[in-house]
């Protein structure tokens, strides 16, 4: 995937499917070992495919020859989802993904962007740290599931102050 150009753009309802995937995968990859058995449970590829239709108004998809290579989901000033199909990981997609989700929070007025990473995430941290992006340090974040919320022990980053 990495050697076309890559384009940034609106997900669409058929981009569901490859958002489900790569969001269950990147997600299984982030976060086995760090997060409560119970929210591993409540994480089925069915839950992925629900919650990936059902986001798709605040979902941008990297596309490399229009195959989808990761998406960012947006939810006010929250970066809420960045995953990466695996095939498309260090190959600057993630950047631009981040990058634009932060210029949209942004220029909706919002003085910066955050997200929340899970403790034992490193890479994800080493990652948002590369970017410039500050964590503002360990918080519990609550991941909804059917039925509620689900405590995770998260660390919050937020955007840098930069000029716009």
């Amino acid at each position: 995937m990495q050697s076309s150009v890559l384009e940034l753009r609106p997900a669409t309802a058929s981009d569901a499917g490859d958002i489900a995937r790569i969001w269950r995968e990147g997600w299984l990859d982030a976060h086995l070992g760090h997060v409560p058995r119970e929210l591993v449970e409540a994480r089925t590829a069915d839950s992925f495919a629900a919650r990936a239709a059902g986001a798709i108004a605040s979902t941008i998809v990297a596309t490399r020859a229009d195959a989808v290579a990761g998406f960012v989901m947006i939810v006010e000033d929250q970066v809420d989802q960045l995953y990466l199909d695996r095939s498309a990981r260090g190959g600057g997609v993630g950047a631009a993904l981040l990058g634009e989700a932060e210029r949209r929070v942004i220029a909706s007025g919002h003085a910066h962007a955050w997200l929340a990473v899970a403790s034992g995430n490193a890479p994800a941290r080493r990652f948002y740290e590369r970017q410039g992006w500050i964590d503002d340090g360990p918080f519990v974040h609550g991941a909804p599931v059917s039925g509620g919320v689900i405590d995770v022990d998260c660390h919050r980053f937020r955007s840098p102050e930069r000029e716009h």
